[in-house]
């Protein structure tokens, strides 16, 4: 159970339109414990969006970062929300999403996926990333993408960590 009350519209309408409008008509338990500050929540529906949709990342990648931070950060809302809507559609296969839990032994994944995983890894788990991590990422993905990948590993953890803090679980089927 969330550690603050979950509000609901009469939080705030305009924000609450806004969450709703940029996320498909839901207005999901992380934006409605969000909604206690409702400029904050404003501006992590934007922040979040940019992090998503803005940048030259594919999808497979951009999966590939979000479940293996929220694995790493044992943010099961996370894992679930995007393991059931958004990975298969991104060519995330059912074998690759179980084998992001120990994708190391798993043997599944190619080098480039590798490569960015240990990113992915390096920055969750010890935060300074060595030079040999950084250039195997590298190796694949250019300047831009490094520092959108960045940013959405960051962001991630950002993420996950809120939820974790403040006890919030995914919204009923």
């Amino acid at each position: 159970m969330a550690r603050v009350p979950l509000l609901d519209e009469s939080a705030g309408a305009a924000v609450v339109a806004k969450i709703r409008g940029k996320r498909g008509g839901r207005l999901l338990n992380l934006y409605r414990a969000l909604l206690h500050s409702p400029g904050l929540a404003s501006a992590w529906l934007d922040f979040n969006n940019a992090v998503r949709y803005e940048t030259g990342l594919g999808e497979r990648a951009r999966e590939l970062v979000i479940m293996r931070v929220a694995v790493l950060n044992h943010a099961d809302y996370v894992f679930q929300i995007h393991r059931l809507r958004y990975a298969e559609p991104a060519g995330v296969t059912p074998a690759e999403i179980e084998a992001l839990r120990d994708w190391r032994k798993s043997g599944v994944f190619g080098p480039g996926d590798a490569a960015l995983l240990a990113y992915v890894d390096a920055m969750t788990r010890d935060v300074e990333v060595p030079d040999a991590v950084f250039n195997g990422m590298r190796a694949h993905f250019s300047e831009r993408a490094a520092v959108e990948l960045t940013v959405l590993v960051a962001a991630y953890n950002m993420h996950t960590r809120v939820l974790r803090a403040l006890d919030i679980d995914p919204e009923k089927p």
